[in-house]
């Protein structure tokens, strides 16, 4: 056992399911004189059995005068509820039990049974699951105030100690079944690796030693990029996007401060490198300018509007109003400033219509001397992809007339002289 985990005085808390593996960790620990505690959580998934694993906990923590907190809780239902696996919900349930047992028992620590088994069957999952470096490091020996020291003793050493002990223990029908994938791997991965090397579990816990190391290293990199780069919910995109992966990667999770999938950290680093933006869980990420932001609040599409020529048009979606006025006179600004625009009544077709960009919009600006698609002139403005659902588009019968904060079409634009004219100013709301 590493007790170079454990603090050197203190309570400790062990988390006890009954199984031989957490009475090990709870009756070894009181053996080496530290002050412990207990806890167990009912998870509710097994009936009377479950009961019965409680009650044992209890009776013995009774007997040998353990001071023992427990906790109940109804994994199918709040699985149900929260759309996620058991297995997912029943950890979240159990360790939040933990830290509120541990606060109330006044432990400085909380301990787990986590043992070298575990430790490479969670090494194996994690393979086959295709995770990066930080999942073939294993179950990590600590983490807040979770300290997991049985990761080097097999549960065939806990098993021993306790016949030596005659301490008993329960055993949890459901380990023998192979519903879960990590039984599986249990039953059948490991044991086939043991007739490779007898001495596997350890060899996978040396392993997951060395890979931490070098994830410990990669990150601090990555953190040390950060706090150079780094300005509130952003960094440098170009920045990024010169960073060998394995520092990139670990850039934009520590940036995300959530789990990232692969797919989701390439999904971020090509919006960093081509622009547009990454959906991620709970986060949207998107670039503007050189600055890859992480938070960012997509626009909502703008609803289609008929423009009230005269009168004020409102675009929540855009917080903006159009002020629409007939004047005579062709103001000396006109075409210099792209929130105010001046029409030739004559060269508008129809009824005037504020919406989104639509897919094949293009124009003839003003001044220009060519049409091109408003994709290629939202890329010219820097305009982010992201953002462009959110820019007002103005459009008759025929087609775009104007883009704010872009341009004015050429075919529909006032010139000095004319006497019959639309002047639309944007302004906020």
């Amino acid at each position: 056992m590493n007790t170079e985990l454990l603090p050197r005085s203190g309570r400790i808390l062990c988390a006890v399911s009954g199984g031989a593996d957490s009475m090990y960790l709870l009756c070894r620990l009181r053996e080496l004189g530290y002050d412990v505690c207990a806890a167990h959580y009912n998870h509710g998934l097994r009936g009377a059995a479950s009961d019965g694993d409680e009650a044992f906990v209890r009776d013995f923590c009774e007997k040998e005068h353990i001071p023992f907190l427990a906790g109940r809780g109804d994994v199918r239902a709040c699985a149900g509820e929260s759309r996620r696996g058991i297995e997912e919900t029943a950890r979240a349930l159990r360790y939040a039990f933990l830290e509120q047992a541990a606060d109330e028992l006044g432990a400085a620590v909380i301990a787990t049974a986590h043992n070298a088994g575990d430790n490479g069957e969670t090494m194996l999952l994690n393979l086959a699951r295709g995770t990066g470096l930080k999942g073939l490091c294993g179950i990590p020996p600590v983490r807040g105030r979770i300290v997991r020291p049985m990761l080097d003793v097999t549960h065939e050493q806990a098993l021993a100690y306790l016949a030596a002990q005659n301490i008993s223990h329960v055993e949890d029908e459901t380990n023998r079944q192979d519903e879960y994938a990590r039984n599986r791997v249990r039953h059948r991965a490991v044991p086939a690796l043991e007739s490779v090397n007898p001495a596997f579990l350890r060899a996978a816990g040396q392993t997951a030693a060395l890979l931490r190391q070098d994830e410990e290293l990669l990150t601090s990199l990555a953190a040390d990029f950060l706090a150079q780069y780094r300005q509130g919910n952003s960094l440098s995109a170009q920045a990024l996007c010169g960073q060998p992966f394995p520092i990139a990667s670990r850039a934009v999770r520590l940036m995300a401060e959530r789990e990232l999938s692969c797919v989701h950290v390439q999904a971020i680093l090509k919006a960093a490198r081509d622009g547009g933006m990454a959906d991620v869980p709970g986060l949207a990420v998107g670039r503007e300018g050189d600055r890859l932001v992480f938070g960012i609040q997509p626009p909502a599409p703008i609803q289609p509007r008929t423009v009230l020529i005269p009168g004020r048009t409102e675009i929540p979606e855009a917080t903006l109003a159009l002020i629409c006025t007939k004047i005579t006179d062709c103001p000396p600004f006109v075409h210099k400033s792209f929130n105010i625009f001046c029409f030739n009544c004559e060269n508008i077709c129809g009824n005037m219509m504020v919406t989104n960009r639509q897919p094949g919009d293009a124009m003839r600006p003003v001044g220009r001397g060519c049409t091109k698609e408003l994709k290629q002139l939202f890329q010219e403005a820097g305009v982010p992809s992201w953002r462009r659902q959110g820019v007002p588009v103005l459009r008759d019968e025929q087609g775009v007339v104007a883009v704010y904060g872009i341009g004015l079409a050429e075919r529909a634009a006032a010139r000095p002289g004319d006497k019959d004219i639309i002047q639309i100013e944007f302004s906020r709301l």
